[in-house]
């Protein structure tokens, strides 16, 4: 700063002053001496503006460098909550995920079962049926009704492998 230098030179001109004697105060060169205050005093406002504006420029690169690190650790929050909805938003959907699948499979088994035991039944009702018919008619028949016999039987056969392959 120019001021600084000024302040300098009025230093020297009163150490190159010639002292008087038997005191401690000297003689200086007014005229150079004002000329150098009137410089300081020109210079000044300059240069308290020039300070201000640093002063104010530093403060407001504070402000926002801090508004700038608030922003940062807000987003870096909100990400790693959001991180950790989304985990525990997945975990809950595998969890979710296997509960129905197990549920399915549970109602599939009793689906299946259920037809098993009603194809059951209907096979061992026409069993019943064709088995009662076959007694009725008994062993005095024709030739015809040997035939039909036969084919009752073979029936009656087809029925109960039927009926093992669905055990």
């Amino acid at each position: 700063m120019e001021i600084f230098t000024l302040l300098d030179t009025l230093e020297d001109l009163l150490e190159e002053g010639r002292a008087l004697p038997f005191s401690s105060k000297g003689i200086v060169d007014k005229e150079q001496f004002m000329d150098i205050i009137k410089e300081i005093r020109i210079k000044l406002p300059d240069e308290l503006k020039q300070a201000k504006w640093i002063k104010e420029e530093r403060q407001r690169i504070l402000v926002e460098a801090q508004k700038e690190a608030d922003n940062i650790v807000k987003e870096a929050e909100n990400r790693i909550i959001s991180m950790i909805d989304e985990h525990e938003i997945t975990r809950k959907a595998y969890d979710q995920k296997t509960e129905i699948i197990e549920t399915a499979n549970e109602m599939s088994r009793e689906i299946s079962k259920g037809t098993k035991e009603y194809a059951d039944t209907l096979l061992a009702n026409t069993e019943g049926i064709i088995q009662e018919t076959l007694d009725k008619l008994g062993t005095s028949m024709t030739e015809a009704l040997n035939l039909m016999q036969i084919s009752l039987e073979d029936t009656i056969k087809t029925l109960e492998n039927s009926r093992k392959e669905l055990e």
